[in-house]
């Protein structure tokens, strides 16, 4: 009975790096070569992850079984066996989601690369892969020729490669998967049923677009685009000033250092504005981190900007269903290593709720922090509602007379993780200890204070707002 198998490159693919560079370390940590003798020197190792392979750089990889004349197989193995380890820790979340969900469907798992076979070996068994189709290296007894023991695995000789491994294995290509980040590993794209381009090169990225095959970036969370490499929000990010996006206000920044340089996190803030999403926006981008926010589906749905902000990472968010999926979203993207930002109160608090000195929030930061692990950052921001009150269809544009707004950001949130109300009364408890004095003290609004909370044509209860529960979804 014939089986259905799911290819994978190594390079660029599943890491988002080049192997060849821990392969040159572990291979030198024991004696065997330095970086000279080896395949890939450092500055075609840098080009190469920038931008890809190219024939010319696969040269001196072709030669790289001479650098082994008289290596030790055993040797090797070891080195291997250490570099494998090293290969693990750089495994993409993403991917390592993606051959999870190959392995549940009873798929075979396949390593297709151009490396050695004796430098890859190790790293598949590691991943628990089934096969490899690799470049091999003849052995004259307990050592390595020099010579390789058949084709350079590369371009169309790996895709002839797949072809013989899955004919002796009884595997239909027609009903599996490849992923690739290549243009050359098009031959082995086009003869599968489900090829897939993984951040793909610029050749790759035309051929996927003329073919109609998906891209996907496994550093990234499912659906966000890439432009020459980088994410929308890091080709904008050199515009993320204050004096350029909100020139009519001034913004104050603190704790910004509590903001992780990298791995997931869930970045908290109380909501007062329309004017919150600016600030958090210019918050992140100082923090030099990508971002995902998750937001109502009215903004998602609108033609244009709800695929900007798709394509940006955002998460839809349909409070009127229930449904778990933007949580699973979110949970997603914070185990990818994204930062997920959001407003545990859900929206802008209205009439007498909005000067409550008790936030209310809702569950969902508890359940993903709960979830994943990954530190809850609060950001207390205040004065936001000066600039573009909920009243107002508009924000204040006046250059001259700009309100104060802070944003302070504070440590992780210390939680339990046992119940997703008493974790949510921590974040929410932790958001009022950054705002300034006044916010912690009852205040009676005014007449005209409380229509400043109302958007237009409001038609819900004040009362009630004072009284919302958190609830159960994000």
């Amino acid at each position: 009975m014939s089986r259905a198998a799911a290819i994978f490159d190594l390079d660029r693919t599943l890491i988002t790096s080049s192997s060849a560079t821990v392969f040159r370390k572990h291979l030198g940590d024991a004696g065997l070569g330095g970086s000279g003798e080896l395949p890939l020197a450092d500055v075609l190792t840098r080009f190469y992850e920038q931008f890809g392979e190219n024939w010319l750089m696969m040269q001196p990889a072709r030669l790289a079984s001479r650098a082994g004349a008289g290596w030790c197989v055993d040797d090797v193995q070891v080195a291997m066996d250490g570099a494998a380890e090293e290969l693990a820790e750089l495994l993409l979340p993403q991917a390592a989601k993606v051959i999870e969900e190959h392995r549940e469907a009873g798929r075979l798992l396949v390593m297709a690369t151009t490396s050695p076979m004796p430098f890859v070996e190790p790293f598949a068994r590691r991943l628990g892969f089934d096969a490899v189709v690799a470049t091999k290296w003849k052995r004259d007894g307990d050592f390595f020729t020099g010579a390789m023991d058949g084709d350079f695995v590369w371009g169309r000789t790996k895709a002839d490669a797949v072809a013989v491994w899955a004919d002796e294995s009884g595997v239909r290509l027609s009903q599996s998967y490849a992923y690739s980040d290549s243009y050359f590993d098009s031959p082995l794209l086009a003869m599968v049923g489900h090829p897939v381009a993984v951040n793909p090169d610029f050749q790759l990225r035309a051929t996927a677009a003329l073919r109609g095959w998906p891209v996907r970036h496994f550093d990234r969370s499912d659906g966000v685009a890439k432009v020459g490499g980088l994410e929308i929000q890091e080709w904008s990010r050199p515009m993320m000033r204050p004096e350029i996006l909100a020139p009519n206000a001034r913004i104050e920044f603190e704790g910004i250092e509590n903001i992780p340089e990298t791995g997931g996190a869930i970045v908290v803030f109380n909501h007062r504005s329309y004017f919150d999403p600016t600030v958090m926006g210019l918050v992140i981008a100082k923090a030099g981190r990508n971002v995902r926010g998750l937001g109502k589906k009215e903004v998602f749905d609108a033609p244009i900007i709800g695929r900007l902000m798709r394509a940006a990472g955002g998460i839809r968010v349909d409070r009127g269903t229930g449904s778990d999926e933007p949580l699973d979203a979110a949970i997603e993207a914070v185990d990818a290593g994204d930062i997920l930002m959001m407003a545990p109160q859900g929206t802008i608090p209205r009439g007498p709720a909005f000067f409550d000195p008790e936030l209310k929030g809702r569950w969902g930061a508890a359940r993903i922090a709960a979830a994943t692990k990954a530190p809850v950052i609060p950001v207390g921001l205040w004065g936001t509602e000066k600039v573009w009150p909920r009243s107002a269809r508009l924000p204040r544009l006046s250059l001259t007379d700009r309100p104060l707004v802070t944003a302070a950001v504070g440590p992780p949130v210390k939680l339990k993780y046992k119940s997703p109300n008493a974790d949510t009364k921590r974040i929410m408890k932790a958001l009022v200890a950054l705002l300034p004095p006044e916010a912690r003290e009852p205040h009676t609004p005014t007449p005209e204070e409380l229509v400043l909370t109302y958007p237009s044509g409001y038609r819900g209860d004040p009362d009630a707002e004072s009284d919302r529960r958190p609830g159960t979804d994000s």
